[in-house]
């Protein structure tokens, strides 16, 4: 559902998901999975920038996934309560399917709904994506994503709703026992509106890391330094993570 720009973070759909999550039965085990993560991280990056501002934050995820490929799911992680929307977390609501074209390598289709959940602001930043990726085992990703109603900013000042597009790519090599070697880049695009009538101009920005990561046990542990073109502060409401180190800590059920 695209909300209007004077919506409010929609709860209704963070409780139908929830709701979707525990309607599964329990004897249903062979047919479906339940699962999730708890993180801790240094720094929120995301897509090059910071919404945490610098700062540490919480994630947690739940999802549930059927032996068929489908998937629903949540995700929410706190954020800095001065970046606008001036919410003090970010909720993800997930829905998609999975595709294995072979033994090794998959495709995914998802739907994700943003929404920042106790901002006092009269004017939403929620917005939707639709996604399309295609992976080779857990070793590399390569994804396409649009939103059509991202909220555009231009020197931290909102400029209202445009489209957006994202293409990137992820993969990790293993060195040793649970030690990989991880690495990551991508590309943002904004069309921005125009002063001339009916017209708009394109911009964006480069983004992307390189680091490590141990796993034992359920447990992660991910160590990255981020880079991001400059413009990116020009064409958001976050900070840029560029000349960064991050780290975080995930345990995975």
């Amino acid at each position: 559902m695209v909300q209007s720009r004077h919506a409010r973070p929609s709860y209704v759909g963070f409780l139908c998901t929830w709701g979707a999550l525990a309607a599964i039965p329990m004897q249903g085990a062979i047919a479906a999975s339940v699962g999730g993560e708890v993180s801790v991280t240094s720094d929120y990056i995301y897509r090059g920038l910071s919404e945490s501002a610098g700062h540490a934050a919480v994630q947690v995820d739940l999802h549930a996934s059927s032996a068929a490929g489908t998937f629903v799911g949540a995700w929410g992680s706190t954020r800095d309560h001065k970046l606008d929307p001036e919410g003090d977390y970010e909720v993800q609501l997930y829905l998609g399917h999975r595709f294995n074209l072979a033994s090794a390598w998959s495709t995914t289709l998802t739907a994700i709904s943003y929404s920042y959940v106790g901002d006092a602001g009269a004017i939403s930043d929620d917005f939707q994506e639709a996604s399309a990726s295609v992976s080779y085992l857990d070793r590399w990703t390569f994804s396409l994503a649009a939103t059509p109603n991202f909220v555009h900013y231009r020197s931290y000042h909102r400029f209202g709703r445009t489209p957006a597009y994202i293409a990137d790519t992820a993969g990790q090599w293993l060195l040793s026992e649970g030690l990989f070697l991880t690495g990551g880049a991508g590309y943002y695009y904004y069309f921005l509106r125009n002063s001339a009538p009916g017209r708009a101009v394109g911009a964006g920005y480069g983004y992307g890391n390189v680091g490590f990561a141990f796993e034992r046990q359920g447990w992660r542990l991910d160590v990255g330094y981020f880079f991001t073109q400059r413009r990116a502060e020009l064409l958001s409401a976050y900070p840029s993570a560029d000349n960064r180190v991050a780290g975080s800590l995930s345990w995975h059920f």
